[in-house]
């Protein structure tokens, strides 16, 4: 990225960490976040990741000082320098609403931001600063953004698992629990076909994982919500089927395509638009025809609309 994205970035970052500052990040300040972003110029799709990563899940009060410094070591001319306030005042003014919590951090970062010296030597002073801010990053969230947007229910299983609100088997590999992710993600596009998802689809999800990675009941259930959440919001359905074609066995594959079924008609039917979509999935997996064909076979016929 060029020294003008890198500023944008990182002011976007130092928003969203403001947004943040209440532990909640309610719809319409996402919103008014990036109508402010828009103001700026262009973010091609690979930049608006990066900012997501940082909208998905409470950016900490050190997290946050540590996007300030970057910000502050990328700042070298009076132009950025007013950018930077002007968006910040912005942010407090908007129609969303800021809460006192919100508006004091904000104006902590503006006093920080205002002290910045554009001066020459600053200027040679950031640069060190930002090789040596960027290195911070790279051990940060942005080091998982490559899973954040190719595995998002493996990322957010992670990040649940530092948090203390999930437990996994502790023999589970760090290879399973990718897959788990990959394969909760899949479940959940079928389950989401119709634009509905049932309590009968996700206890069948649940019975899933269950069985194939020993989880227990509370954990698999987590599992299995997460996976119907993300899945809905962020995750690609041709990535995951790739994935987790490269993460698996034929025989794995062929099993998988069984539970697909199940999850399918787990809400009293399979549907035709489901059973075509598990068709597709099937092809991406390198699956025969005959392979689709068997597990198909193994609903009902009154369990399945085609």
């Amino acid at each position: 990225m060029s020294r003008e994205s890198d500023l944008i970035m990182a002011l976007g970052k130092v928003l969203i960490a403001a947004a943040w500052a209440d532990g909640v990040l309610a719809p319409e300040e996402v919103n008014c976040l990036k109508d402010l972003l828009f103001r700026l110029p262009k973010l091609n799709a690979q930049q608006w990741s990066h900012l997501d990563i940082y909208i998905d899940s409470q950016v900490r009060e050190d997290e946050r000082m540590q996007l300030v410094t970057d910000l502050e070591a990328l700042i070298r001319t009076p132009d950025e320098k007013a950018l930077a306030e002007q968006t910040l005042q912005d942010l407090v003014g908007a129609d969303a609403g800021v809460s006192d919590e919100e508006r004091q951090v904000v104006e902590a970062i503006r006093r920080q931001i205002e002290q910045v010296d554009v001066g020459l030597l600053a200027s040679a002073r950031g640069l060190m600063q930002g090789a040596i801010g960027r290195r911070s990053q790279a051990l940060g969230r942005e080091a998982f953004l490559d899973d954040f947007v190719k595995n998002p229910v493996y990322y957010t299983l992670g990040r649940k698992q530092q948090a203390g609100e999930l437990t996994l088997p502790p023999d589970l590999s760090e290879q399973d629990l990718r897959k788990m992710g990959l394969a909760g993600g899949l479940m959940a596009h079928i389950a989401s076909v119709d634009r509905k998802v049932t309590e009968a689809e996700v206890d069948t999800m649940a019975k899933a994982l269950q069985t194939e990675w020993s989880l227990s009941s509370s954990a698999a259930e987590l599992v299995a919500r997460v996976a119907i959440s993300k899945t809905a919001a962020e995750a690609d359905f041709y990535r995951l089927s790739r994935r987790f074609f490269e993460s698996t066995q034929p025989s794995e594959r062929e099993a998988f395509l069984r539970v697909l079924f199940q999850v399918a008609a787990a809400d009293g039917q399979a549907s035709n638009d489901e059973i075509e979509t598990i068709r597709t999935m099937a092809q991406i997996l390198k699956l025969t025809h005959k392979q689709f064909i068997d597990a198909k076979l193994t609903l009902p016929r009154t369990l399945r609309e085609v």
